[in-house]
């Protein structure tokens, strides 16, 4: 996963968010606090910010966010739930955020609609406070913002790696290859249209593509998801070919049904092996390296690839999208790929 520094309120009290382009809602733990890390000194207490006001109940946000409902003294409160996250629950409210600039300098943006979370669930990492999303309703900070944003992602194993990147609003980065966009709930659905492994299309029925008997939108870009979750025949196909291939190489550890696990090193053992390459329409692709098809638990590796359990809607998680620029162009409705080492935005 990827974290988001901004600092929240006046003064402002620095935070550390996952970024989700799967959700649309800004939340942050708030005092008072159930499940809270009672560690962190990064609990937002909107008693102590000047900038804080209550988003009253009977406002467009309040229709819109997850969950939203009147609670006490006519304030919106919220209930966010995620597949396979943590939940939130508490008030939505409005305050100032800051940001810091590519330059190093801040930027302050006002009257951010966010959730103020009193109730939530436990990450696994205790630095976390809270989740950026980046969906495209409403209540989320793009929408406050205008025009789109782009993220470039290196190496997600590498803890040391500095280049990793976040553009909100008119400075981000539209370049590459692109392929247009639907958003639905906020969410943005790309059209996945092939797969191939090495030089080789897989020889997959279109049919198996289709989500509500559309294809149009049949796969999801999810910054907050960590692997990639293909629908059935799509997954089967790739399963065949990765397993044929590494068939009496490499001893296979039984984990789950359909899951591809193998004793060893990727790093060592996977030299050569061919890149797996995601086709959407209009020409744009996400090529996929053995750093970004599987990863490494131990002595065991296993494929950052499973069988999707949303009929007819695949997943693209963060994984595939690393040595990526992704940029999001909301006002065009495209989404662009552009392959990139991060650090070379910096020039």
């Amino acid at each position: 996963m990827i974290f988001v520094n901004f600092s929240l309120g006046d003064p402002p009290v620095p935070q550390l968010t996952v970024m989700d382009t799967g959700s649309n809602l800004l939340w942050v733990q708030c005092v008072p606090c159930k499940n809270c890390s009672q560690t962190s000194p990064l609990i937002f207490d909107p008693i102590k910010s000047s900038t804080y006001s209550k988003v009253p109940c009977n406002t467009s946000y309040c229709k819109v966010v997850p969950g939203g409902r009147c609670g006490s003294s006519d304030q919106c409160v919220y209930n966010q739930t995620y597949y396979d996250g943590p939940s939130s629950k508490g008030e939505l409210a409005r305050e100032q955020l800051m940001f810091r600039t590519s330059d190093d300098g801040t930027v302050a943006v006002s009257n951010v609609v966010f959730g103020c979370g009193h109730e939530n669930g436990k990450y696994w990492d205790e630095k976390f406070t809270g989740v950026l999303g980046l969906g495209s309703q409403l209540i989320s900070v793009p929408s406050r913002l205008g025009s789109g944003f782009s993220y470039c992602i290196g190496n997600l194993f590498d803890q040391q790696y500095a280049y990793n990147k976040l553009i909100l609003g008119e400075g981000a980065i539209i370049e590459g290859d692109s392929t247009p966009v639907k958003i639905i709930d906020g969410l943005y659905h790309i059209t996945l249209e092939g797969i191939s492994f090495g030089e080789k299309m897989l020889d997959i029925d279109l049919g198996v593509f289709s989500h509500r008997t559309q294809r149009i939108g049949n796969s999801i870009i999810d910054s907050g998801t960590t692997v990639t979750w293909l629908v059935l025949g799509a997954y089967k196909a790739l399963f065949d070919e990765v397993k044929g291939l590494l068939e009496g190489v490499l001893e296979i550890v039984d984990r789950k049904p359909l899951r591809l696990c193998y004793q060893g090193s990727a790093s060592r053992d996977l030299v050569g092996f061919p890149a797996v390459t995601f086709h959407f329409i209009d020409g744009a692709e996400l090529s996929l390296d053995t750093g970004s098809l599987f990863y490494q638990a131990g002595d065991v590796f296993c494929m950052a690839i499973a069988p999707s359990e949303f009929e007819g809607l695949s997943i693209i998680g963060l994984m595939a999208q690393q040595y990526y620029n992704v940029a999001y162009d909301v006002a065009g409705a495209r989404v662009y790929f552009q392959r990139i080492e991060c650090a070379l935005l910096d020039d």
